[in-house]
């Protein structure tokens, strides 16, 4: 740890949170739930969401009616979609725009490189994928399968949490320091290099993948997503200089871009 970053690894024995840690709530988490399936299978009956979350059919009508009404999910041919207000988020928020993260800029990065591509953006003390090219088959299978990753098991997750500022990544330490130590514990001795080159790195699938990431910032100056390359750790890793240094080199490019357009993700 550098002084400047204030000694990250000694709040982890502080009891002294600076901010209340989020609680599960079982509405809120339902109302996820649902959301989330209907994202990573389109074309759901109500009979089949239903099946899926193991819930009494009119606690999960009442929730789907209320989704419906407020235009987060739409419902054609007694099959259900996700509604235009997620798409409408992205476009009001400006935070994630056009420009800086267009799906162009995704395609081209992947082109240049030959590797698969993905945007996250953290939910909570998760990271989720929101935008992808040029996925492999095993990608494809693992964004399909977890919708929500740890941010500190993935190398876009620890991009954003390197990127925290300091009290908020204490606390998220700190949530985390028992149930997942040895994330934390990598983390930590990491966390020096990639605030020093601005490159986050993982290793999974039992070090056959390798993913580098970085964050993409905004105007204001925060991260509101990370952009990683993923691919073969026979193929990735003897080029990480090279790559980590063109990704680098991409995503000053993309900030440079003129913030008026707004563009679904």
């Amino acid at each position: 740890m550098t002084k400047d970053d204030d000694g990250v690894a000694e709040a982890l024995d502080s009891g002294d949170e600076t901010t209340r840690q989020p609680q599960h709530h079982r509405t809120v988490d339902r109302v996820t739930q649902i959301l989330e399936e209907v994202v990573y299978h389109p074309g759901l009956t109500f009979a089949e969401l239903a099946r899926t979350l193991g819930a009494p059919k009119s606690s999960v009508y009442g929730f789907m009616q209320g989704l419906l009404a407020t235009g987060w999910l739409y419902e054609q041919d007694r099959r259900y979609y996700l509604g235009p207000a997620v798409h409408g988020l992205t476009l009001a928020s400006g935070q994630v725009r056009a420009g800086l993260v267009s799906q162009d800029v995704l395609v081209d990065l992947h082109r240049e490189t030959g590797l698969p591509v993905f945007l996250g953006v953290e939910a909570g003390d998760h990271l989720i994928y929101i935008a992808e090219a040029g996925g492999d088959s095993i990608a494809d299978i693992e964004a399909r399968r977890n919708i929500r990753r740890t941010l500190l098991a993935t190398a876009t997750g620890k991009a954003l949490l390197a990127a925290r500022p300091q009290d908020e990544l204490k606390a998220f330490l700190r949530r985390h320091s028992r149930s997942d130590a040895a994330l934390v514990e990598s983390f930590l001795s990491e966390y020096d290099e990639i605030k020093r080159t601005g490159i986050a790195t993982n290793v999974r699938l039992s070090g056959t993948r390798y993913a580098i990431a970085t964050v993409v910032p905004s105007i204001s100056g925060k991260a509101p997503a990370a952009v990683a390359l993923v691919g073969a750790t026979t193929k990735v890793k003897p080029r990480a200089k090279k790559l980590a240094d063109l990704l680098l080199e991409r995503v000053a490019t993309w900030a440079n871009h003129p913030a008026t357009a707004r563009e679904a993700i």
